[in-house]
């Protein structure tokens, strides 16, 4: 867990301008997470740079993503309107899951998304949309049931993780997850609240994300129970 990769800016272009991401690729890399942010986060949240460490550290590369271009972010700063327009989002992380892959290059042969908050709805939205692209997602302290309809039709393995003390969170969880057809898993991390900010949570959720993504992506059949 030593191994620190530097990230670097990338523009990614969208319809009437770009969103900003920051790419992540340690050596050897053939699979790429790219992150979508909660409510009022960015790419710049200290806790999904943590997540993204760790999964660098284990050879998976990592794109933070802001889904909202700047003039976006700023208006949905004053009425929180934008960062609940999941289908927005969703086409988004498209976007940019399309710009990741006409790279062609070596990390983009498996493609998975770790979600947090309304991100979580978006990432499974996409996924939905782009099943024979996303191979494995991770929802943190998600709000799936944003998915609505989308969840029946998300194929890739999905990883749902969600604080013991997150009650109203961990129901909204579990009804999703009873949409969901493809393989998954709903984790409670214990004496976790929404943003696991206690000791040891976060870590917890790094060490489920990276178990998760190495089976799925990396095909290393990990076991997360």
């Amino acid at each position: 867990m030593n191994l620190i990769v530097e990230s670097h800016p990338v523009s990614i272009p969208i319809a009437g301008g770009v969103i900003d991401g920051d790419l992540g690729i340690p050596p050897a890399s053939r699979a790429t997470v790219l992150f979508a942010h909660g409510s009022g986060s960015s790419r710049h949240s200290p806790r999904n740079k943590y997540v993204a460490r760790i999964l660098n550290a284990s050879g998976i590369s990592t794109l933070l993503l802001d889904l909202l271009t700047p003039g976006e972010e700023a208006l949905d700063q004053q009425t929180a309107h934008l960062r609940f327009d999941i289908d927005l989002l969703a086409e988004r992380l498209e976007n940019a899951t399309g710009w990741l892959s006409a790279r062609s290059s070596p990390e983009a042969q498996h493609i998975g998304y770790f979600g947090a908050s309304t991100g979580a709805a978006a990432a499974l939205v996409a996924a939905a949309r782009l099943p024979k692209i996303v191979e494995a997602i991770v929802s943190r302290g998600g709000r799936p049931d944003l998915a609505g309809p989308s969840l029946e039709f998300v194929t890739a393995p999905t990883l749902l993780i969600v604080g013991e003390y997150d009650e109203t969170v961990i129901e909204l969880n579990q009804q999703a997850a009873a949409k969901v057809r493809a393989p998954h898993e709903l984790v409670i991390v214990p004496r976790a609240s929404h943003l696991f900010e206690e000791p040891g949570a976060l870590e917890q959720v790094a060490y489920l994300a990276r178990l998760w993504f190495e089976d799925y992506l990396l095909g290393k059949k990990a076991n997360v129970a």
